[in-house]
């Protein structure tokens, strides 16, 4: 086995890495078939999506058990100077699941095993990245990201940028699985966007899926984390809160939530009209999706270009409906001109499917990173900064950091900008957990953080 390697020559190999595939990797959005299948080709705005993300009819009954693997490549990566490939060697994998209605589901992802060494003591940790938001079409999931960093044609685009944070995880010689989700890669069914209970259930056993991938050195001794940012901090926030019920035997050395949407309700009013508006789409469909005793609700309220927009969202990536519908109101989409908004705050059946969604009602286990730009207003700063308050007041070990940049006149900016100032100081973080490092809450320091 080729000696992985370590050190500063690795960090500049990756860095070559990077920058050398980044000119070569916009790729056309096809596809050839993973496996042989009798399925019919599933296409989604232009792109046919492999047949591995064809889940079967059955499906294991342990949650986290892998359905299939296959390998993945990775398009920003060199052949390294001992024989390994850098900055690791990727498998895309499918695992079963339970979602929030307590069904089985498959969801999709990939394992990367890096080829740098882990620079801590113990056994090699393994973090489970929560992407952002990426879109509802299957062709937007993380684990197709990886394949096809830039991918684009006539009827859609899609960006992997989780790939830095993955990639800056790998250089510390740390290995990563990626979740697409419910249902986003996965053929079967719609994205559930921001459902909680799916996200956290998603995260949870990808890392239990991770331990049985051929080749991987992460066991069940192996340290834990969780990385998230944006949906993704949502879901590594839920997973936190829901590990000891749902995966006692994952045990976690620490979590990154960064701008988590604990509060679907003040969100939903924020992205109203904003540059991201198709994400109320996204919720819309993964609300429907998730309970379809809702659906006669809809049926009354939205209009037909509201309908079609909920239709042509439900196969965009974040690209197309930033093209397609920036800045649109939600009012235009329903037979009365009240906002998406104002027609939760006076339906009781919306705002208890809200309230379920709710991140905050539980402690979370191990400690957790909670990190807002306090000049957002996509993902409001103030909800954000609220699931803090509520996880000190259960006694839980928080470290909240508070980013302080000055406010622009996009919203999605504001809430884009943390994700990279803060990346590096989140990794460090995480990966002190991971090497065993204390830290202290500073739940203490909440009067006086804006």
């Amino acid at each position: 086995m080729p000696t992985p390697l370590t050190g500063p020559a690795h960090k500049r190999l990756l860095a070559a890495t990077i920058t050398a595939a980044a000119c070569l990797c916009t790729q056309a959005l096809t596809a050839t078939p993973a496996t042989a299948s009798t399925s019919p080709d599933v296409v989604s705005r232009g792109v046919t999506i492999p047949d591995f993300y064809n889940p079967p009819t059955t499906l294991p009954t342990t949650d986290g058990t892998l359905v299939r693997t296959e390998p993945l490549p990775l398009a920003l990566s060199l052949p390294g100077l001992d024989g390994s490939t850098l900055p690791g060697t990727a498998t895309r994998l499918m695992y079963k699941s339970t979602d929030s209605n307590g069904q089985p589901v498959a969801v999709t992802g990939a394992y990367v095993e890096p080829s740098a060494a882990w620079s801590g003591t113990g056994p090699r940790p393994l973090v489970a990245v929560a992407p952002g938001t990426l879109g509802q079409g299957d062709q937007c999931s993380a684990s197709m990201g990886l394949e096809h960093p830039l991918s684009l044609n006539s009827q859609s685009v899609s960006v992997g940028y989780e790939d830095l944070a993955i990639y800056r995880l790998l250089a510390e010689g740390v290995a990563v699985v990626v979740t697409d989700y419910v249902g986003l890669g996965a053929t079967d069914r719609l994205h559930t966007y921001v459902n909680r209970i799916d996200e956290a259930h998603a995260v949870l056993d990808a890392v239990r899926a991770a331990r049985s991938v051929s080749g991987a050195t992460v066991s069940a001794d192996s340290p834990v984390g969780l990385y998230g940012y944006s949906q993704g901090g949502g879901a590594t926030a839920a997973a936190a809160e829901l590990q000891s019920s749902y995966a006692p035997d994952v045990t976690l050395s620490g979590t990154y939530a960064g701008a988590p949407p604990a509060d679907l309700t003040s969100v939903t009013k924020a992205i109203d009209g904003s540059e991201l508006a198709g994400a109320l789409g996204w919720s819309l469909n993964g609300f429907l999706q998730s309970d379809p005793e809702l659906k006669p609700l809809a049926e009354a309220h939205l209009n037909d270009a509201g309908k079609a927009a909920l239709t042509d969202l439900s196969t965009m990536c974040v690209g197309d409906a930033l093209f397609g519908y920036a800045y649109t109101q939600s009012s235009s989409w329903t037979t009365d001109g009240e906002s998406i908004g104002d027609i939760i705050a006076s339906t009781p059946a919306l705002q208890r499917f809200l309230d379920e969604q709710r991140i905050g009602t539980l402690k979370p286990s191990g400690p957790v990173r909670l990190a807002t730009g306090v000049s957002d207003n996509l993902v409001p700063h103030a909800q954000a900064r609220q699931l803090a308050l509520d996880w000190c007041a259960k006694g839980a070990d928080v470290t909240y950091k508070a980013v302080v940049l000055p406010g622009v006149g996009s919203a999605l900016l504001n809430h884009f900008a943390p994700l990279l100032t803060d990346q590096g100081d989140a990794i460090a973080w995480l990966t002190d957990r991971l090497a065993g490092k204390p830290t202290t809450s500073n739940c203490w320091t909440m009067p006086v953080q804006p």
